[in-house]
Formats: C-alpha cells, structure tokens, sequence
C-alpha cells in the first residue's frame, strides 16, 4: 500500500471521530436527535482538520453494548450519512470502522461515501471479547469490496484490544502474516489492551520486521495510547498513527476534540517524518 496515496502522507497520523451513540442505540439523546450527532461529527472534523492530521476515521464510538458482526440496517443507513458529512467537512481522506466487528458493513459504507478506507478489528480469526465470541470474516469483505469494485484500503488488527485471542496458537506478528497474506489485508494495526493503553513497539518492530522479510508492502500501523509524548519514538519503528483519546480534552476518549492537543501530536510527528 502506498500510504501517501491512501492516507496522504507517508507516515499519516489519522484522527479519530468518535461518534456519540445512534439512534436505536441506549446512549442516544431523543432530545438532540440526528442533528445533534452530526453536529459532532462535524466539530470533531473541523478541530482535527484544523490542527493538522493527515486522515480522519469515523466510528460508532458511542453505540455500546456493540453487535459483535452484522450490524442493523439503519446503522449503516447513519454511518453512511455521517460519513457524508465529515467528507463534507474535509478535504482530508476519510475511513470508516463500523464497530464491534462488521467488515462487510464497513466497506459498503465506503464504496457508497467515498471514503479511502476502513478497519476491520477482527479480519481473520477468533477473538473473546465482551460480545461474546468476534469471528473474522475475510471471505466476505474482501469479496464484496471485489464485487463493489470499490477503491477502498483494508487495515486490519492484529490483537484488537479489549479481546483475547481464541486459542493459544500463534503471537501478534503470526497473526499479521494470516491478516495479509491469507486475509489479504492492506496495512495492519497494532494496539494496546484496551482503547488509551500503548501499544508494545518490541511487538510493532517485530511485525514490521516479518513484513520486509516476506517482501510484503504492508505497512503497520500503531492503533492506541499514542500521544504527543510518544508518536516520535512510535513513528520510528510504524508506518502510521491512529491515535483517539489523546486529542479529546483532557485525554478522555468520549470528549470533544481538543486543537491545541491536536497541534501539539501532529509538530511532535513532524518532528521525525
């Protein structure tokens, strides 16, 4: 994957749009409605725009308890909306992850938007997480971005944090080569346990490493608890950031974003890119 292209720039950092709770779900507000959600979206989009992140992801941040795969119609209905909007919004390319685990959903959402890309947490294998057992579905979002013939990027994780793997086979970095060479993932994406906790570089060097000994163009991404102490030693050793909590006020994911805490990350990557 050429992440200038993707992501537009060669070691992106990629914002997070974490969307309140949508309609259907038990954290939505009856009062603001829809306008208030993209309300949000578009706050969020702007303060990131404005303090410099190279790409923005949108996701259903609020719409816990999640559906462990499929989820209903009418949110992708809503995310596709919203993702309307933030594109809207920004002249920055956009991605979608449609969370607890629809790959499939998430590609239709892009091809439909637009959008350069999307995550998938779960793209091959089984993980336990608080949905109960999360099932890879390669077979069907590969095949139906095919079937689209969509232009959209897949990034994959490879331990997705809040889940443990099924089994005791393999570590992180066996579970990339299954993500790309079998799942046929774009780019990887390498967290910590749980959303705001830092990723293991030892483990993120390690993949980067089994990647240029199998020749592949991958690049591995860094998907949680970045911050604008740590994205220059992270940007050593990974192609890329997504970084969430660390923009919102006071470092708390479900907060508006914050542009001075956006600025202060993005001149600490430009510092080594």
């Amino acid at each position: 994957m050429d992440t200038e292209a993707v992501f537009g720039a060669e070691r992106p950092v990629v914002g997070m749009v974490h969307l309140p709770a949508l309609p259907g779900a038990p954290g939505y507000d009856d009062a603001g409605g829809r306008e208030a959600v993209h309300a949000a979206a578009r706050r969020d989009t702007r303060r990131l725009d404005a303090g410099g992140v190279d790409a923005l992801m949108i996701e259903n941040f609020g719409d816990a308890p999640f559906y462990p795969d499929s989820v209903p119609r009418h949110v992708v209905a809503e995310l596709t909306a919203l993702v309307g909007t933030v594109r809207a919004a920004t002249d920055r390319p956009v991605g979608v992850n449609v969370l607890r685990n629809d790959g499939p959903g998430a590609v239709a959402v892009a091809a439909a938007t637009g959008a350069a890309f999307v995550r998938v947490n779960v793209h091959v294998g089984a993980r336990v997480a608080d949905q109960g057992l999360v099932e890879g579905r390669a077979h069907e979002t590969m095949r139906l971005r095919d079937r689209l013939d969509a232009d959209v990027c897949v990034l994959a994780d490879v331990d997705v944090k809040h889940s443990t793997p099924l089994g005791s086979g393999g570590s992180a970095v066996d579970r990339l080569g299954e993500a790309t060479e079998r799942g046929l993932a774009d780019g990887v994406i390498v967290t910590g346990a749980g959303t705001g906790q830092a990723a293991d570089l030892g483990t993120v060097r390690q993949a980067a490493a089994v990647r240029d000994d199998a020749g592949l163009d991958t690049p591995v991404f860094v998907g949680s608890g970045v911050t604008a102490e740590t994205v220059g030693e992270t940007l050593a050793v990974a192609d890329g950031v997504v970084v969430g909590s660390a923009l919102k006020m006071a470092g708390d994911a479900s907060n508006p974003v914050s542009v001075e805490r956006v600025e202060r990350l993005v001149a600490a990557a430009d510092g080594v890119r």
